[in-house]
């Protein structure tokens, strides 16, 4: 009992040591419960919701009546549940209807966003949807389509209703067991169908002027053909990107470069972009009002130049297309700002974590994304660091070079902070990142946002020319810098995706380190460094069945073995980044050889097959029902639409098999049939799934 009481007191202490701090664990308490809700491998129920309601109530409830020490625990759990319940809410409010079957027809609708793919394919999103023969109820809210012909047609324009002839399927599930869920992220983006066209578009109807979505969308689109018409090439594509979120403009060559050179970031519209515009605004508003005496004196100049940056940063947030990084940056300027308007510290992790709150309760989904993991992760990293520098003095140092020592640090501080979150999403390390952005980020924020501001100040007149000629000028820069560092020796490094366990213990150990007060802060970096060694230690699966039978990959010594080197090419590279490979689909092809595993692609290689030994597996991109029947160990389209994309570990003798529908689970998102027991091998050991994070 003695031993109990001591405990306590240690705890009581602890957590009295964190008063002033706590609200920076409110983002992160909501987060487990948006982590919790989105690794249920089943949708809970209404009686779950009720339970789950109650004793978040419950909760709060006790948290007004518990001891002072203790009451924060109660608080904490009555968060997470919020972020649970918040999560179930925000999936329900987006729910539509999705194509069950692979579609080809009519395909009719207004367009509301254009893009490209990674196959540099300009992509066209379709709202008021109309399918052929297609009843309503069961048409998607939205569609997204490619454009693949050459043959000329009409020019895609905002609001502008189309018509063409298309090929739709459902939204994909993960291309391997545990990988990127495109179906969840489809269904948060309220995407219904994906497809193609090589049918040339025609114009149905414009749209009704007066709708102001369409008219902002418009704007952007007229902005962005403007600048492209003064810089064009990679040029203007860049900033076009950076001013509009219309990367439509840029090759795929640059953004290569820009990727391999760790510069890529500078694309997005983001935190950078967003504070650099409002510290331009807010500095020159600043300066203007405190050079007449009379609004020096007598008006709050600051927080008046802090309404003119918000207000300038509303207007960029509709400008670009208001996505949902940028939403997320424009919510950290607008606490920063709205900080500075009422007196307080404009930098601080009490702002960070106001932004956070505010972006969990409106996006909740965004958590499992690299660009709010990334974003926040170098934020918190940022303030964290230069408060703890922030009583230094640096007198050793000459006054010019103070500006050049903060752009370093501050570079370093967010390449390290974001690099293995970077590294575990996309599997790649630019290792020569850091001199990449040292080389360029400053050049943004001296010459590239002043000169995108100027530009819009000018272009009332007609003079925009001049400040998107000097934004030409850096980014011109910028691209060469990328290009240079991305043609280096080992300019990029390649690495295997983690386990389910190591980014959310790598988060909470930096969380930890960061916002806990008290020597206790340093068991943050024993658990940083266990997720490490988690994700060291993790191993590939031996094989891997693409979800319609399109490719089989096996691992061999010198890596993984593709059976085809062309087609599935998506597929492919996910495979190969996943492993940390650096080889093209037909290096990894010429891998491959005749080995436990069979794959016969097309009905002709399936009318040649005389045979197999009994309990051999055999991979089909065609339905194979009699070949069921010779004792082949059988994986064709049918079989795998019940469990999506497969990975089987171990050997031939005894296979582990993990099917995406293990890790995915039956959810809102998820689109599979329901469950055949025929269609299951008795031969393999299934493993117990693992929950994700």
């Amino acid at each position: 009992m003695r031993r109990i009481r001591q405990i306590s007191a240690v705890l009581a202490g602890a957590l009295q040591e964190q008063r002033g701090m706590l609200i920076g664990w409110v983002p992160v308490c909501l987060a487990l419960g948006v982590g919790c809700y989105f690794s249920l491998l089943s949708e809970p129920s209404f009686s779950v919701i009720t339970a789950l309601s109650l004793l978040m109530i419950l909760c709060a409830v006790l948290a007004r009546f518990l001891p002072e020490d203790a009451s924060p625990l109660a608080v904490g759990g009555a968060l997470c549940i919020a972020g649970f319940l918040i999560a179930g809410a925000r999936a329900h409010s987006v729910a539509g209807p999705v194509l069950g079957w692979r579609y080809y027809g009519a395909v009719e609708g207004r367009i509301v966003a254009m893009d490209r793919s990674q196959s540099d394919a300009l992509r066209l999103t379709l709202d008021q949807v109309r399918l052929d023969r297609v009843p309503p109820y069961r048409t998607p809210n939205r569609v997204r389509i490619s454009l693949h012909s050459d043959a000329a047609g009409i020019t895609p324009e905002p609001g502008l209703r189309v018509m063409t002839t298309g090929h739709l399927s459902p939204p994909s599930g993960p291309v391997e067991p545990g990988g990127f869920d495109f179906q969840r992220h489809a269904w948060f983006a309220r995407l219904g169908a994906v497809g193609y066209t090589r049918v040339p578009l025609m114009g149905a109807a414009r749209a009704e002027e007066g709708q102001a979505g369409l008219a902002v969308f418009r704007i952007r689109m007229a902005a962005s053909a403007r600048i492209q018409n003064v810089l064009p090439g990679d040029i203007g594509g860049f900033a076009a990107a950076i001013t509009t979120g219309d990367r439509s403009a840029i090759s795929q060559g640059a953004l290569d470069d820009l990727r391999a050179s760790n510069l890529a970031h500078l694309l997005a519209i983001s935190g950078l972009h967003m504070g650099l515009l409002t510290a331009v605004v807010f500095g020159a508003l600043r300066i203007l009002l405190v050079a007449h005496p009379r609004s020096a004196l007598r008006w709050p100049t600051k927080g008046i130049a802090a309404f003119g940056a918000l207000i300038a940063a509303s207007g960029y947030l509709a400008l670009s297309g208001g996505n949902v990084a940028t939403e997320r940056a424009f919510v950290m300027v607008a606490v920063a700002l709205g900080a500075l308007m009422i007196g307080r510290r404009a930098i601080s992790l009490r702002a960070v974590a106001i932004a956070a709150i505010i972006v969990l309760c409106l996006r909740p989904e965004a958590l499992m994304g690299p660009g709010f993991q990334m974003s926040f992760a170098a934020t918190t990293a940022l303030v964290a660091v230069f408060g703890w520098l922030r009583g230094y003095e640096m007198a050793f140092l000459p006054r010019w070079l103070r500006p050049v020592l903060a752009v370093f640090v501050s570079s370093a501080v967010a390449g390290i902070a974001t690099a293995p979150i970077a590294a575990a999403h996309f599997n790649a390390i630019a290792h020569y990142g850091l001199v990449a952005n040292l080389m360029s980020v400053p050049l943004m924020g001296v010459l590239v946002i002043p000169a995108a501001v100027a530009a819009l100040v000018l272009a009332p007149f007609g003079l925009e020319w001049i400040g998107l000629w000097a934004m030409g000028l850096g980014l011109r820069w910028i691209l060469g810098v990328a290009h240079h560092v991305a043609e280096l020796d080992g300019a990029r490094g390649f690495v295997p995706g983690p386990g389910v366990w190591v980014l959310p213990l790598l988060s909470l150990g930096f969380l930890f380190l960061i916002l806990w007060q008290g020597r206790l802060r340093w068991g943050g970096l024993a658990a940083m460094a266990g997720a490490f060694l988690l994700w060291q230690a993790g191993e590939r699966p031996t094989v891997l069945i693409a979800d319609n039978g399109s490719l089989v990959g096996f691992m061999t010594p010198d890596g993984r073995a593709l059976s085809k080197e062309k087609g599935a090419g998506f597929v492919a590279r996910n495979w190969l980044e996943n492993d940390g490979d650096g080889a093209f689909q037909d290096q990894a092809a010429a891998r491959w050889s005749q080995g436990p595993i069979l794959h016969l692609s097309g009905k002709r290689a399936l009318a040649k097959f005389t045979g197999c030994d009994a309990g051999q597996i055999v991979v089909t991109s065609v339905a194979a029902p009699d070949l069921k029947k010779s004792g082949c160990d059988v994986f064709d389209p049918d079989r795998l639409k019940q469990t999506g994309s497969i990975a089987l570990s171990g050997d031939k003798d005894r296979w582990h098999m993990t099917t995406a529908r293990d890790l995915a689970g039956d959810r809102p998102w998820t689109n599979w049939p329901k469950p055949d027991p025929s269609q299951h091998s008795l031969q393999y050991v299934r493993i117990s799934p693992t929950k994700r994070p």
